[in-house]
């Protein structure tokens, strides 16, 4: 059982950037630049399609006028102008409807991304510190950061939690504060960051309220990221260490499912 938990203490310690225990550490970290790359990659090429697919529309109504041009021309050469513009505007069309099935194939690709990995811009103003008044009590201090998260202004939540962190790192609320972080990454299914706050739970306040349902949530979490045996390994840990609660009940229930499910 101890060894059962250091695998995953080990494999959730490695998403802190401090460092990746053996080969496994290393290969998650792998995986993870692969998809960075690979979301960088077809974004370029989205925004490149995009780019092709606005000269295409200008060429497409370039043909059309030379058409226009064309059918109002007298003479023994006028079907043939009319017959090469129809041509041309039948070979531009076919390109636009490549490049516009292309960029419908980039765009969900992005939306499958398992991991969010590009940085999202804030574009609602955050409050200023000195706007909101901070407790002097960690308990009323960590309520505010609740409150506000409950309330949906998630950038200035999880900035409190940071602050309560950083003010009380001892305190017995630091173990929620970091699941509550973790949550809110988890909620934006970005689960590296979420992996490093579920990982701070389980190794560093086992004995938290929150303690269960982070080994559920890390399981969720490698799920995602397509590491199978990390995600049924949380589970399993959970089971053994906390049999009583809530969340071993579903994790049970998921184990169950794992076994019946056929072997790829």
């Amino acid at each position: 059982m101890r060894m059962r938990r250091t695998l995953v203490v080990a494999a959730l310690a490695g998403f802190s950037g401090c460092f990746f225990p053996a080969d496994r550490g290393r290969v998650v970290e792998n995986r993870l630049d692969s998809l960075v790359a690979d979301n960088v990659k077809v974004r370029a090429e989205l925004a490149e399609t995009r780019g092709k697919l606005e000269e295409t529309t200008a060429q497409l109504q370039a043909a059309l006028d030379q058409l226009d041009r064309a059918s109002r021309t007298t003479g023994a050469n006028m079907g043939v102008k009319v017959d090469t513009a129809v041509q041309d505007i039948a070979v531009v069309r076919g390109q636009l409807e490549a490049q516009q099935v292309k960029i419908q194939e980039l765009e969900q690709k992005l939306k499958e991304q398992p991991v969010a990995v590009a940085p999202t811009t804030n574009t609602q103003p955050e409050p200023k510190k000195e706007e909101i008044k901070r407790p002097d009590d960690p308990k009323d201090f960590l309520k505010l950061a609740d409150d506000k998260s409950k309330a949906g202004e998630i950038d200035l939540a999880r900035k409190l939690y940071a602050e309560f962190l950083k003010k009380w790192p001892r305190d017995d609320g630091a173990g929620e504060a970091h699941f509550a972080l973790g949550e809110l990454f988890f909620g934006e299914q970005k689960c590296r960051e979420a992996l490093y706050e579920f990982g701070k739970v389980i190794q560093d306040y086992p004995k938290t309220r929150s303690t269960p349902v982070a080994y559920l949530r890390s399981s969720d979490c490698f799920k995602q990221l397509k590491m199978n045996d990390e995600a049924r390994l949380a589970l399993e840990e959970l089971v053994k260490s906390h049999p009583k609660s809530d969340a071993a009940k579903t994790a049970k229930t998921r184990l169950a499912e794992l076994r019946k499910a056929p072997k790829k």
